[in-house]
């Protein structure tokens, strides 16, 4: 018996991977996490399969799902919104299963983050304005941020900055951002439900996201971008494809 933790991807049932949806179309467990799932998605599952919604439930009750479907020896499929490296709770549960001797293994999935940048047609990452993506969050009703890892120290580099589980916070967010380093005219950009029907993008600058924000009623389920990246114009091309670059055999 085997425990998948499955990257489902950022919304749409048709970006999960192949190998993700050929797992949940053969585990006969399947638990997946709330009202983020698509519905689409979860009919991949066989079709007498138990299917566990996860959100009403703590850690140990997730466990004992998984300790029931390991005596039974049946595979399970879980699935996490995005990719499980980042904001899935993976850790906790890969701690209690490695005490529990219950194997299991990770599959990844397509971020939430590379689908905000899809909807966006952007490149994250351009030549001599932007190298390096942050990723964080910020505090709410969630575990305090590190020490560290405030918005002020992380605006510092003036480089992209990738905002999960933040957009009921704006108001804050944006003088923080500010104070960090970021300018009122940097670049900044909304995406709520990246890659669903729904999908709504908000394109602005610190200066006036939030109210942009307000008028769109967009308060969850979506993810704050920061950066000069994402207007960036009259840039250098890279250097991978420059014809000035040489290039090996191609045989």
């Amino acid at each position: 018996m085997t425990v998948y933790f499955i990257g489902a991807g950022p919304g749409a049932a048709d970006l999960i991977t192949v190998r993700g949806a050929k797992l949940v179309g053969r585990c006969p467990v399947c638990l997946y996490a709330g009202s983020i799932m698509p519905d689409d998605l979860l009919a991949l599952c066989p079709s007498d399969a138990k299917v566990v919604d996860t959100g009403p439930l703590n850690l140990d009750q997730i466990i004992d799902e998984l300790v029931a479907a390991d005596k039974a020896g049946l595979d399970v499929a879980r699935l996490h919104s995005g990719d499980p490296s980042i904001y899935s709770a993976l850790a906790e549960q890969c701690r209690r299963l490695d005490e529990l001797d219950i194997e299991y293994e990770i599959v990844p999935g397509v971020p939430a983050f590379a689908a905000v940048a899809a909807a966006l047609g952007r490149e994250l990452t351009v030549p001599g304005v932007a190298q390096t993506v942050t990723l964080s969050r910020v505090a709410t009703l969630s575990t305090a941020m590190p020490e560290g890892e405030d918005l002020r120290t992380l605006s510092a580099p003036g480089a992209t900055l990738v905002l999960h589980l933040a957009a009921a916070q704006i108001d804050n967010i944006v003088p923080q951002l500010i104070d960090g380093g970021y300018l009122p005219e940097t670049p900044c950009a909304v995406v709520a439900f990246a890659s669903w029907p729904q999908e709504i993008v908000l394109r602005g600058t610190l200066a006036d996201i939030a109210e942009k924000m307000r008028a769109a009623s967009v308060t969850k389920t979506a993810v704050i971008v920061v950066g000069d990246a994402l207007a960036a114009q009259g840039f250098s091309d890279s250097y991978l494809y420059s014809s000035g670059r040489r290039r090996g055999a191609t045989h």
